[in-house]
């Protein structure tokens, strides 16, 4: 009797090509997925680990606060910190000023003590004047040399602190306004040009690169009737982020959308998310959620990128409560239900009494 062959099964899992990401600020997840930092900690725990590499995410605006700009300047602020190139497109004439806005990361205690120590300075031969270095640009090594090895992952930024003006400088940086071109063709060029130099053709990721889209449907744009065109440009973004090693971020404003094509775009996102405002003085909203007062809108989490594999990823929460730490770093946290009189006090997730009762003994109901 012939050797029966051994059958092959076409889900079985190849391993020879998860090359370990060897460029900084990358992370390899499971299924031989790469994630790039979104810039938040909480939000790359949330997702998962990140934005996972060839991926297409879109956070919907909210027309009553800028909210969306936080999440957005904090995912080119941890690119520029990982030296990573960037192509930012605004509505605004001028989207290069918009980079004097991002916040500057967190230095560690480590980095923080040898920055500041002028005896380690002196035993290093920086005698003369070493406060003034930083108008010299003669601290600027020694920044770029932790830049591969200190900067974590992903760092947590301070909103009230500018980023460092050398990182703005850097050439890796494309600036557009898509505000005045009457047609997306130009502006589709420019990002095939960007992304084809962050090719797979080769298993080694050398660099990573992020591409910012802010309001792409802003009504300071000509093409923003145009939604057959707009949702042609962003299916053609999404193929070709397929094929690199980036991801893009849209911020749009659904609002200025008609319902299906707003449900298009959704439908196109690999990671969908949206922002909301929180009233001033909204009572009902601040008796049924502790810590209201230092909410300042609320992330929803309505897709998440599915990359080599067809499990479904199945969050323990999709609303989020976004807070600025000491008003400056920003933070996102689980809601959490009040008691019922509304007084300060645990929540239903950390107590066992049903009735809010500190007694114990039978359940009151």
């Amino acid at each position: 009797m012939a050797a029966m062959k051994t059958r092959m099964s076409s889900f079985s899992r190849n391993t020879s090509v998860a090359p370990a990401p060897q460029a900084p600020g990358l992370k390899s997840g499971p299924n031989g997925t790469i994630f790039l930092s979104s810039g938040i900690p909480d939000l790359d725990k949330i997702l998962g680990g990140g934005f996972p590499l060839g991926s297409l995410v879109m956070v919907m605006e909210d027309t009553e606060a800028p909210h969306h700009m936080l999440l957005l300047r904090n995912f080119m602020s941890q690119g520029l910190v990982h030296n990573q190139p960037l192509l930012y497109a605004s509505p605004s004439k001028d989207p290069r000023a918009f980079l004097g806005t991002l916040p500057s990361p967190v230095l560690s205690k480590d980095d923080r003590s040898h920055n500041r120590d002028p005896e380690q300075l002196q035993e290093k031969g920086l005698r003369i004047a070493w406060q003034y270095k930083k108008y010299f640009g003669e601290h600027r090594p020694n920044f770029d040399s932790h830049r591969d090895t200190k900067h974590e992952y992903c760092n947590d930024f301070d909103l009230r602190k500018p980023l460092e003006r050398y990182f703005l400088t850097a050439q890796n940086i494309c600036c557009l306004s898509i505000q005045d071109p009457p047609n997306l063709a130009a502006f589709r060029d420019c990002c095939a040009k960007f992304l084809a130099q962050f090719s797979r053709n080769n298993s080694s990721i050398s660099c990573a690169g992020r591409v910012a889209i802010q309001s792409f449907c802003a009504p300071q744009c000509e093409y923003s009737n145009m939604e057959w065109d707009m949702l042609s440009f962003i299916r053609s973004l999404k193929g070709m982020i397929r094929d690199s090693n980036a991801v893009a971020v849209i911020t749009f404003p659904p609002s200025l959308l008609s319902p299906s094509s707003s449900k298009r775009w959704q439908h196109i996102a690999d990671t969908l998310l949206s922002v909301k405002a929180i009233p001033d003085e909204d009572k009902e909203l601040a008796n049924l959620l502790t810590g209201y007062q230092d909410m300042v809108g609320l992330l929803n989490v309505h897709k998440v990128a599915n990359v080599n594999t067809q499990v479904p990823v199945i969050l323990e929460a999709t609303t989020f409560s976004i807070k600025l730490q000491k008003r400056r770093y920003l933070v996102l946290e689980c809601l959490n239900q009040a008691p019922v009189d509304g007084s300060s006090g645990s929540s239903y997730a950390s107590t066992g009494s049903c009735s809010g009762s500190t007694k114990t003994g039978t359940l009151d109901f």
